[in-house]
């Protein structure tokens, strides 16, 4: 067994290791004086980190002009796209694919408008064929228009979802996308304006930047309710004293993001070395053979309850979940998994590894060293 003093954090989904330029840059950040919203010179150097930040993460999503709402992280934008459209009135009914991060799936069910499920595939895709075949009698005109939810890349399998082709139905049905970009931004080539989509979040921890910054990214002259009132910040679409350091951060980890996207094929070839070590263990390895974020592994091991995966990794000096970091105390089977229509038992067996730009080597075969062998004496105990 592992050294437990010697960690192994293969958890870079639920949120990456910060940058050490991004933490100089939050606290160089922190010794200045001065709100954002000022005229005075303090208050200019603040705006100015502000933009700075804002321009670095419009250059790496390809945001439009004035199209970079920031926020208070991912949950936040979510939040503001589902309700913002809403309040507006320029949408009266959402569709949500069925494999969303919760933050989707809750938001939509809390706001005014009828609510409908896309299907996945047992492939873990979004069903396009289904929400083409729903639209095609849709009367926007009757009915109003329509928001489509679905996100760039799944946090649980990392497969990525066809946005480009769900946001040319909606867009024919006179609909609008959004797409839950927080996964995918600083793993993958992330374009807003390719990929169709009309709104999108992101969130800075996901990529190596600060927790509790991200941004809702939205296409030109979307009206948008704002659904946090105060101030005129954010152009008066987002109300809220700016979190200069926080921004600060995110502006860098945009600049750097550039090296871990680079990165992506070594970072590839330590999950595929976790996932030939778990597969030859006797895993069931979900989304092996889709088109994945480099870094994200999501596996069952039958007869290894996935709390029980956890623990065992946590003890070897592992660290892994079970799916969303959001949701990860709940003991109910992923609906990601759900959706895709694997078995009840099988799906609470299922856990999540992930690794990125500082993931080593020692990393990966700490895991294909500890987790087949803990796998192994489940195996023997049930013999």
């Amino acid at each position: 067994m592992s050294n437990a003093a010697t960690r192994h954090y293969l958890d870079y989904n639920a949120t990456t290791p910060v940058r050490a330029e991004v933490v100089e840059a939050v606290a160089r950040a922190m010794a200045l004086t001065g709100n954002s919203s000022s005229v005075h010179a303090e208050g200019r150097a603040a705006r100015a980190i502000v933009e700075e930040g804002r321009e670095k993460l419009r250059a790496l999503v390809n945001a439009p002009v004035n199209g970079v709402i920031l926020t208070g992280g991912g949950t936040e934008a979510i939040h503001y796209a589902l309700n913002g459209t809403v309040k507006s009135g320029s949408v009266k009914r959402i569709f949500v694919s069925a494999i969303e991060h919760a933050a989707v799936l809750s938001n939509a069910s809390e706001t005014s408008v009828p609510v409908e499920i896309i299907p996945a595939t047992q492939a873990g895709v979004v069903d396009t064929d289904w929400l083409r075949a729903r639209l095609a009698d849709y009367d926007a005109v009757r009915e109003g228009a329509f928001l489509v939810c679905v996100m760039l890349a799944n946090n649980e399998t990392g497969i990525i979802q066809p946005v480009r082709e769900a946001s040319d139905i909606a867009h024919e049905n006179g609909g609008l996308l959004f797409a839950d970009a927080a996964q995918a931004v600083g793993k993958i080539p992330v374009n807003f304006v390719m990929s169709g989509a009309d709104l999108m979040a992101v969130t800075a921890h996901k990529f190596g930047g600060p927790i509790g910054v991200g941004a809702l990214i939205a296409g030109p002259n979307l009206p948008l309710h704002p659904v946090m009132r105060g101030g005129g910040h954010e152009q008066n679409r987002r109300a809220g004293t700016h979190n200069v350091p926080a921004i600060a951060g995110l502006g860098v980890a945009c600049e750097l993001a550039s090296s871990s996207i680079e990165k992506a094929p070594q970072i590839a070839r330590l999950r595929d070395m976790m996932q030939q070590a778990a597969q030859k263990a006797g895993a069931r390895i979900w989304g092996g053979d889709m088109q994945r974020l480099p870094g994200t592994l999501s596996l069952s091991a039958p007869g290894f309850p996935a709390q029980t995966q956890l623990m065992t990794m946590d003890l070897a000096g592992i660290a892994i979940s079970s799916g969303s970091a959001c949701s990860s105390g709940k003991t109910k089977p992923s609906h990601v998994l759900s959706a895709m229509g694997v078995d009840e038992a099988l799906a609470a067996c299922a856990i999540r590894v992930s690794v990125g730009w500082n993931s080593t080597d020692e990393d990966a075969q700490a895991f294909c060293r500890e987790w087949p062998a803990a796998y192994r004496r489940v195996l023997e105990r049930a013999a």
